[in-house]
């Protein structure tokens, strides 16, 4: 029998399929529900399901099976989990997917990126046969499945629960919200964090558990349940509203609570909105009687300086009412500067548990990583700041030059997009090694793609921060600083693949800091790196 590795998505979506939770599904999509699905969020039996539980292989994988054969389903660890036997076996068109379950095929949303870029071109389809569930090893008193939490709320006849999903740290405003939901419906509540775990959030996790557990001790006794959800989020807006209200029925609930931007993605270019505000609600608000499970709709609010409570924002405007706009971003804020939080907005556990994972700017380590053409006078700066920085002699201070790194650490590699990928991974493995251990790197490559330069930050905020320093130096300008003559060859064909000349540069999009080496000296932009680095505390004011 042939056996996969699943990776973590992979092993979320087996473990909801073997605990009751994607019920009326007994394993992976075959093309045809698949198809449907796409098309009118519905199976092939007419059975309303919005999101695709399929599972993706690689090419070499399917040349290795065929329909009638068991596959085998490992964890990372090689123990077999499952077995599927393989009804179906195709090759979806992926932008198709991307439109229909996102409504987009911009790269700009993470989960079609995700979709694009990373999951296998091959799906198959059959029923699971399962030998175990997946193995965890920690949080086990709050791992349940959902068949038995179902059993459970039946066994005691509490017919009206409330499912209250979150995948944000838990504040105030989450155990007000639940508290006033529960004395409004009659109901208990079942308090599902999301368990969509990766290695850049993997300490955020923990954090994000421990405080739905600090909630419960700020609840009425008896309330509320805390259980994980174990599930991938897609970040589908509506669609994934729909199908988490499905995944809540089979957990029990009788009602599920959805806010303003329920399932939409952190939007990287702020100029565009996925989904509208209030659209998932509008949407689940038609198949709710279909689905058996009633929608708790939860408007946009704010805290009111006066009333000393949350109110919605439309009570607040109708009464003029005094409102702060303090959130998740403004708490991060204030602890990477270490400023004091509002006592109203959290909890003391709360605060002081997220305070050991998000340190302040001063006690953690950071990377400078600089991107520009050939030219832009990132050595220069890079070079120069190094200097600056070691003579201040707060922190260990490494410089990882791009012309550097090339010959000691990628001089295998050509420069096509995967090789310049490559290089750009090893480069930041080598700088999370020195930002996690409280040092500073500083980092000078050209690194032209936008997909790799976003790995690289994902993975140092995990350990650390990342300061994205983008040249905006015009490439005329570059040009004419070229002492090597490496534009000239470019232009006449005698170097391929040349960033600008033959080959893209991809702008970044949110870059903390854009300096033009053309309109300022070296003194000027290292000055203005410096004031950035002092303003947000990763310096000491001298």
């Amino acid at each position: 029998m042939f056996s996969l590795t699943l990776n973590r998505r992979q092993l979320y979506d087996l473990e909801l399929l073997g605990n009751g939770a994607l019920n009326p599904l007994s394993g992976y999509m075959g093309r045809d529900d698949y198809e449907r699905v796409l098309q009118d969020a519905r199976l092939v039996d007419n059975t309303l399901w919005p999101i695709p539980v399929v599972l993706d292989i690689s090419e070499e994988a399917a040349e290795q099976i065929a329909v009638g054969d068991l596959l085998g389903l490992r964890d990372g660890e090689g123990v077999n989990i499952a077995c599927l036997r393989v009804n179906d076996i195709w090759q979806p068109d992926r932008m198709q997917e991307a439109h229909a379950i996102y409504g987009t095929t911009s790269r700009k949303h993470p989960s079609v990126r995700t979709l694009l870029d990373k999951v296998q071109k091959i799906y198959v389809g059959g029923i699971i046969e399962f030998f175990q569930q997946p193995s965890h090893y920690d949080f086990l008193h709050l791992r349940q499945r959902a068949d038995k939490i179902r059993g459970e709320f039946e066994s005691a006849n509490e017919r009206q629960v409330v499912g209250f999903q979150t995948w944000n740290i838990c504040h105030r405003l989450e155990r007000d919200l639940i508290i006033n939901i529960a004395k409004k419906n009659s109901a208990k509540v079942l308090l599902l964090p999301v368990v969509d775990q990766n290695e850049a959030r993997s300490r955020e996790f923990f954090s994000r558990v421990q405080s739905c557990e600090a909630i419960l001790r700020h609840l009425p006794q008896g309330i509320a349940k805390l259980y994980l959800l174990p599930v991938m989020m897609r970040m589908a807006g509506p669609r994934e509203t729909l199908w988490k209200s499905i995944i809540h029925r089979n957990y029990g609930c009788s009602h599920f609570v959805v806010g303003p931007n329920d399932c939409s993605p952190l939007n990287e270019d702020t100029s565009q909105e996925f989904y509208g505000k209030y659209e998932s609600q509008e949407f689940l608000e038609k198949y709710v009687d279909e689905i058996g499970i009633q929608m708790v709709a939860v408007e946009e609010q704010s805290y009111s300086v006066k009333k000393k409570m949350y109110i919605s924002n439309l009570k607040a405007l109708e009464k003029a009412e005094k409102i702060s706009n303090y959130a998740e971003k403004d708490l991060r804020n204030d602890l990477a500067l270490g400023n004091r939080i509002p006592d109203w907005f959290s909890f003391p556990e709360v605060i002081q548990g997220l305070s050991k994972i998000y340190p302040s700017n001063s006690q953690i380590g950071f990377t400078l990583f600089f991107t520009g053409l050939s030219g832009s006078g990132k050595s220069t700066l890079a070079k120069t700041i190094e200097a600056i920085l070691l003579a201040r002699g707060e922190r260990s201070v490494t410089l990882l030059d791009g012309d550097i790194v090339r010959h000691n650490l990628s001089s295998e590699l050509g420069f096509s997009r995967a090789h310049r990928d490559l290089n750009i991974q090893r480069i930041g493995f080598v700088a999370n090694e020195i930002t996690k251990n409280r040092g500073i790197a500083i980092c000078a490559p050209i690194a032209p793609y936008r997909a790799v330069r976003r790995e690289v930050r994902s993975l140092i905020q995990g350990n650390g921060r990342f300061i994205e320093v983008y040249l905006s130096t015009p490439i005329s300008v570059c040009e004419k600083r070229d002492r090597k003559g490496l534009y000239a060859k470019a232009r006449a064909g005698e170097i391929k693949q040349f960033t600008g000349v033959s080959d893209p540069y991809e702008v970044p999009e949110n870059a903390e800091i854009v300096i033009d080496t053309s309109k300022f000296s070296v003194t000027k932009a290292c000055d203005e790196i410096i004031d950035y680095l002092l303003q947000n505390g990763f310096l000491a004011l001298t």
